[in-house]
């Protein structure tokens, strides 16, 4: 098909233009391409929940819908400024030199116009400072020159109380930083419209720019195609998978010998030319050696721009729901799991239900030190549990760094998550048939439907049950590996 350029260009635009050409063709021409998995779908959410509460926090202001035609949204934000210039104004909207914005607080106060741009992380960020050029650019130009610049982040030390979200929000001023960018800003636009008068598709490579400063969704796409094994499924593979591509080598196969260095590196080269996997002698001996009872645990959390609940904070991992599959003795198996779909505050009740189902001996597999970290915290925030939560906290096995170092099978195409082990060693199994919670960003976006009061009862029942499939099969496949390492005449496969 032909490129058409478009009459405008959105600051979006602009953004990934700069990021790669490729992909703001894509996104213009193919936009059916984009691969958007639940980490940016999450992204997309928390950004609505953190743009209702900034709303709050600018008591009397007014909003221009996005929906809005864009010819009245221009006019409506050209009337707000000159008629009630004291009113703060959201998604006010600006368009020169074919590059469209819409600010997310324009503020007057004392003859000045202030420009606040409202982002999610928790720090001020190099491509934040270009988001925000953009727009100074464009506002001056459209005829409301901006006098300061601000950049409002997550506060981390917020602490909610149950009843405001004042203090939510830090604010920068980057108008220094910001005013440095501006002369650049025409040439940013320039660029992104030569890209989309072209009607053939940049031939761009992908490389470190594809996750610079943020996950492309074109990425699967640009992908070398005609292998099974991109040289992308080297762990950690960075300057070397650079290297490797400038000499035209786009396989793991075809990589020349003594051309890699790292052990993991060499160990997925030999397993991936010869089809079959890696196991180490060391890996079934040191599981062997673990008494029973056994358990395994695994816990899904939710971390949140916006906290939910009184004493919280900003992005803290809050665990709603555990598994434990538990092997009382050999060849024996048992199951206990905990989920709180009431919309409370769930980490007390998952604290003391976690003791009362893990007892005081035996070990406790986990797959990550993430359980760790979650049973440290519960015991900061109980000190009536946290002598015994640092006991369980004692007894936790992880399995991560052991399969690392021991095993490795081609089809797990150069991951160590669970659910790139699980199927080298029990097919019937997968992650990817679950449905739609079948990860833990998927996870924390059903969780987060199930506790929302205008959520029907059918929805619930089908999101709780969802979460504890997914929950438990985390916990079923630990003892699988185990199984499969170490096994044992009377344990079931």
């Amino acid at each position: 098909m032909t490129a058409q350029t478009p009459r405008t260009l959105s600051k979006s635009q602009v953004l990934a233009s700069r990021q790669c050409q490729r992909r703001l063709w894509l996104e213009v021409n193919h936009p059916e391409l984009r691969d958007l998995d639940n980490a940016m779908l999450q992204r997309l959410r928390e950004g609505r929940r953190l743009e209702a509460i900034t709303h709050e926090l600018y008591p009397g202001g007014v909003l221009i819908d996005r929906n809005t035609p864009l010819q009245e949204a221009l006019q409506k934000t050209a009337i707000h400024l000159q008629q009630t210039p004291r009113t703060p104004l959201f998604e006010a909207t600006f368009s020169a030199h074919q590059v469209l914005v819409r600010a997310d607080v324009i503020t007057q106060t004392h003859g000045e116009r202030i420009l606040t741009e409202i982002k999610s992380s928790t720090r001020v960020k190099p491509y934040h400072l270009i988001d925000c050029a953009i727009q100074h650019w464009v506002i001056d130009a459209a005829g409301h020159p901006v006098s300061r610049v601000l950049l409002a982040h997550i506060d981390r030390r917020f602490n909610y109380r149950g009843d405001d979200y004042a203090g939510l929000l830090r604010h920068a001023d980057v108008t220094e930083p910001v005013a440095a960018l501006l002369p650049q800003v025409p040439r940013w636009v320039e660029a992104g419209l030569d890209t989309l008068g072209n009607s053939t598709e940049p031939a761009i490579s992908v490389g470190p720019h594809c996750t610079d400063p943020l996950a492309c969704p074109f990425r699967r796409h640009c992908e070398p195609h005609g292998t099974d094994y991109p040289l992308s499924l080297l762990p950690g593979g960075g300057r070397i998978i650079t290297q490797l591509r400038a000499e035209g080598i786009d396989d793991i196969r075809d990589i020349p010998e003594g051309r890699l260095h790292k052990a993991l590196h060499l160990r997925v080269r030999a397993a991936t030319i010869s089809g079959n996997p890696f196991v180490g002698t060391a890996i079934g001996d040191a599981l062997q050696a673990s008494p029973y009872p056994r358990y395994y645990l695994d816990f899904e959390t939710i971390q949140s721009a916006v906290p939910r609940w009184p004493d919280t904070h900003p992005y803290e991992q809050l665990p709603f729901q555990w598994s434990c599959h538990i092997e009382p003795a050999e060849g024996e198996l048992e199951h206990a799991q905990f989920l709180d779909s009431s919309g409370e505050s769930p980490m007390r009740a998952c604290a003391q239900s976690l003791l009362d189902a893990l007892g005081t001996a035996g070990p406790v597999f986990t797959y990550s030190p993430f359980e760790k970290t979650v049973i440290h915290r519960l015991a900061a925030r109980f000190p009536d549990l946290a002598p015994r939560m640092d006991s369980l906290a004692e007894r936790l096995y992880d399995l991560l760094p052991l399969i690392r170092a021991h095993y490795y099978h081609p089809a797990m195409k150069g991951s160590y998550s669970i659910k790139a082990v699980l199927p080298t060693i029990a097919t019937e199994l997968s992650h990817e048939a679950l449905g739609e919670v079948h990860d833990g960003v998927g996870a924390q976006i059903a969780y987060e439907e199930l506790i929302e009061p205008a959520t029907c009862m059918a929805r619930k029942a089908s999101l709780a049950d969802a979460l504890r499939r997914y929950c438990a099969l985390d916990t079923l496949a630990m003892v699988r590996i185990v199984r499969f390492f170490a096994p044992s005449p009377s344990a079931p496969g």
